[in-house]
């Protein structure tokens, strides 16, 4: 049964439909490990930590609350406490208490962290850069960014009853 109680069938992938779906998948599956196995080799560290780095990088007085932190980020609390005492680790991040709300905290981006991300940028522009950029003309990539944004924009929760990863 479907979603509204009746009985209808699946819209199976037509076969052109198939190999670009098994297409974005290689695709994507290959960049995220060009750009992890970059990292870990340049600055000992996942992409997912590189895109917490940046996030701060850009916040005022280089820091977030964990929660918006992890709305930005686009994962669940869990997955940014871990990724947070890790870079707490390696002296690139500090927790520090939110005076307003003595449940929250703040992810702040240490000196030491801002000087890895600056050391760490060009490589992982270069490695973008040559992953993505270098191979598509102009037009391919004003597509590709059209495309992306129609997918995020439907895929993005919304609504009272969303499944929000960082309410998670």
């Amino acid at each position: 049964m479907g979603p509204m109680g009746d009985m209808t069938e699946p819209r199976w992938l037509t076969d052109e439909e198939q190999r670009t779906w098994r297409a974005y998948l290689h695709a994507t599956t290959l960049l995220e490990d060009h750009l992890d196995r970059q990292l870990q080799r340049d600055a000992g560290m996942p992409h997912v930590y590189y895109g917490l780095l940046v996030q701060l990088s850009q916040a005022p007085r280089r820091r977030l609350r964990m929660t918006e932190l992890a709305k930005s980020a686009k994962i669940t609390r869990s997955r940014l406490s871990h990724a947070i005492a890790r870079l707490e680790k390696s002296d690139w991040v500090r927790r520090e208490n939110c005076p307003s709300d003595k449940r929250g905290q703040f992810a702040r981006l240490t000196d030491e962290g801002m000087e890895v991300l600056r050391r760490t940028a060009p490589g992982h522009v270069a490695a973008v850069r040559q992953a993505m950029f270098d191979r598509l003309s102009a037009e391919q990539m004003t597509q590709l960014g059209e495309i992306m944004r129609v997918m995020a924009e439907g895929l993005e929760p919304s609504g009272p009853d969303a499944d929000l990863p960082w309410l998670r």
